[in-house]
């Protein structure tokens, strides 16, 4: 009697178990509901430099490609400048805010200059990108898995973009730089 006792207990809670996985996915959908996408086109001035985020959409469906990309554009006085960065002077982080989960956006660390013509922008799409860890909770391990294999899961994202570069210049016989780090914010649904 204990033994079939023991069997129906561990019976009813690995079906319990499976019926509060089911309950999370559908709760996750009804959280991607209260969520309002705000903003799928965001630009900021600073200097004498124009940045650029944006998204195509404010909603795409799961396993559809979702375009992001960034754009600068110098509005400066002279015909064209230098500026100086890492691989790209575009970053893409992003955190999904319906699971509360981070994607890095890595960047390659060399020094690299491009150079800026007066009034045409330069643009790089985002591609993903991120990563994971042996410390990582499994459900983020699964949740980065799944965007870097299949695409952007079901969810809300909001992508804190920037653009990292300096400039130099030659005033008065002396060297002078300057930082930038332009931010913008865009917003984006999937489902």
């Amino acid at each position: 009697m204990n033994r079939l006792f023991l069997i129906i207990l561990t019976t009813l809670l690995l079906v319990s178990a499976g019926c509060g996985t089911n309950q999370n996915d559908a709760n996750q959908t009804s959280n991607l509901d209260d969520f309002q996408v705000q903003n799928t086109q965001d630009e900021v001035t600073e200097g004498d430099f124009t940045y650029r985020l944006v998204t195509e959409k404010k909603e795409y469906q799961q396993g559809e490609p979702v375009r992001i990309y960034a754009e600068l554009v110098y509005t400066g006085d002279r015909e064209e400048i230098t500026i100086y960065h890492a691989a790209s002077p575009f970053y893409f982080p992003m955190v999904e805010k319906t699971r509360g989960f981070t994607i890095d956006y890595p960047m390659e660390q060399p020094l690299v200059s491009t150079t800026l013509k007066k009034g045409e922008p330069i643009q790089k799409e985002y591609r993903r990108s991120g990563g994971y860890g042996s410390q990582d909770e499994k459900a983020y391990i699964d949740f980065m898995k799944s965007f870097l294999e299949e695409g952007f899961p079901a969810g809300y994202y909001v992508v804190n973009g920037f653009a990292d570069f300096y400039v130099e210049w030659d005033e008065n016989g002396e060297k002078v730089k300057r930082d930038y780090r332009i931010e913008a914010e865009i917003d984006f649904k999937v489902k």
